[in-house]
């Protein structure tokens, strides 16, 4: 478990094909203290778990689900990427629980100025749009952020200088795909309300009538 607070900035040394996926190799400093072979990493969102570690570097391995549901398939040497270790017992969630489990990329529709941040707008998919709500929570490649507004499968986003200084996202470019991780809470709220089944029938009118 995360909180979508992004610790430091890595970059991937090595990206190297192997039997069932790939083995990045990552450059960091602050995440490696106390670091254990065996302990998760949030990579740019996606849950990883550590196999090597070197003084500079720790190395995880991705399988071919996780490479086809997230934008790890285009990562190569010099990549950027968002680093959080595991959330400890007793740690404080300043962000939001964040499994790293990604549930589907989007694309940036734009990012501009808006002092004294900037203002990020993402094209997601209809399944991910559907679990957003505006002031609701989600992840977007690892870092936690409060959705400002949502226009069908368009959302909008506030991104703080703080966030902007320390995290990947100010480096995105019109047509740049990210990780997005709805709200777990949303998420199991839809389960509920349709029953295990596909929410294309989930409408206003029976949020309504179901009380809510």
């Amino acid at each position: 478990m995360f909180t979508g607070l992004v610790e430091e900035i890595g970059l991937i040394q090595a990206a190297t094909r192997q039997q069932g996926g790939v083995r990045f190799v990552i450059f960091a400093e602050r995440v490696l203290e106390g670091l254990e072979i065996g302990d998760s990493v949030a990579v740019s969102g996606v849950c990883l778990t550590v196999v090597k570690k070197g003084a500079d570097h720790f190395a995880v391995d991705a399988v071919q689900e996780t490479l086809q549901r997230s934008t790890l398939a285009r990562w190569t040497e010099g990549t950027a990427v968002n680093l959080e270790r595991a959330l400890p017992v007793g740690g404080r969630v300043g962000g939001h629980f964040v499994q790293g489990h990604v549930d589907g990329i989007g694309r940036v529709q734009d990012l501009q100025t808006r002092s004294p941040g900037y203002w990020l707008t993402l094209q997601l998919s209809g399944d991910c749009a559907a679990l957003c709500v505006e002031k609701g929570s989600i992840a977007i490649d690892g870092v936690s952020l409060t959705i400002a507004d949502v226009n069908e499968e368009v959302i909008s986003l506030a991104v703080i200088p703080h966030t902007a200084e320390h995290t990947t996202l100010c480096r995105r470019r019109s047509g740049d795909e990210v990780n997005v991780e709805t709200d777990l809470l949303g998420k199991y709220v839809q389960r509920l309300l349709t029953n295990g089944k596909p929410a294309s029938g989930l409408t206003l009118e029976k949020l309504f009538e179901w009380g809510f």
